[in-house]
């Protein structure tokens, strides 16, 4: 006959057994969708250090942007409430770049990415990006140019984060966990964590495949894609495939502006 303090243990054993079962589980989880991530965004380190992912990793290495290994920076706390919203939700918007490179002109719908319009028209309407260099350059793996961070290091943001938004809006994940953002495609960087979102964003030059956690919030026009796509081509400084961009690129003005 089992005593109760026999039961007692073997109850214990079992419960441990069964947390054990599920971190195995979790960790192989992880372990696979990391797996997944680092072959669809790997690139080579530059000498002399890893670059941050566009968490498409940037702002203080919270809001940059997707193009290494997974993201693996934490997000920094917010220091401050996001703007309050002051766009008409049910309305477009013009996102326009004048660059030193070129004029570049992103269509955005508040409807499906209200918070990320509201907050880019509060940030240009203050300034925020006006002489800012766009930092990154990946011709690796994903195809991207990022911008929107006022250090140019890939570690400045707003004392505030913002919400992601239609990550569904690029269809059903593949497979492998990813989707295709087209050539075109403006969409938010973070640090791999939800809701990490901050002032940078990159624009995909070519499509590129990657999980679908970075708001696709806006479209270039087929002069700005070509634009971009001339930065793409000149490479990055150095020859490495992950960089700051060999055709410097510094947004001289940016406005919003309801269509």
């Amino acid at each position: 006959m089992v005593s109760s303090d026999q039961r007692r243990r073997q109850l214990a054993r079992e419960k441990f057994e069964r947390q054990q079962q599920r971190r195995e589980q979790a960790r192989h989880k992880a372990r696979r969708r990391n797996t997944i991530i680092a072959s669809a965004l790997a690139v080579v380190l530059a000498a002399g250090g890893a670059v941050y992912a566009m968490g498409l990793t940037g702002g203080k290495k919270d809001d940059a942007a997707p193009l290494d290994v997974p993201p693996s920076s934490s997000p920094s706390e917010s220091k401050a409430p996001e703007p309050a919203m002051s766009i008409d939700k049910k309305a477009k918007y013009t996102y326009a770049l004048k660059t030193t490179q070129g004029a570049i002109s992103i269509a955005m719908d508040a409807a499906k990415t209200p918070h990320t319009v509201n907050s880019f028209k509060s940030l240009a309407d203050k300034g925020y990006f006006d002489g800012t260099k766009c930092h990154r350059l990946t011709t690796q793996g994903i195809f991207v140019l990022q911008c929107g961070d006022p250090k140019g290091d890939g570690t400045g943001g707003p004392e505030y984060t913002i919400p992601d938004e239609n990550l569904n809006g690029l269809g059903k994940p593949g497979a492998d966990g990813s989707v295709t953002y087209k050539a075109g495609t403006v969409a938010m960087a973070n640090t791999g964590q939800p809701n990490s979102g901050g002032s940078q964003f990159f624009l995909v030059y070519k499509d590129s495949k990657l999980p679908p956690a970075y708001t696709p919030f806006g479209t270039m026009d087929a002069k700005s894609l070509k634009v971009v796509q001339g930065v793409g081509k000149a490479g990055v400084q150095g020859g490495a495939p992950d960089g700051a961009p060999k055709k410097a690129v510094t947004l001289q003005k940016a406005t919003v502006t309801k269509v």
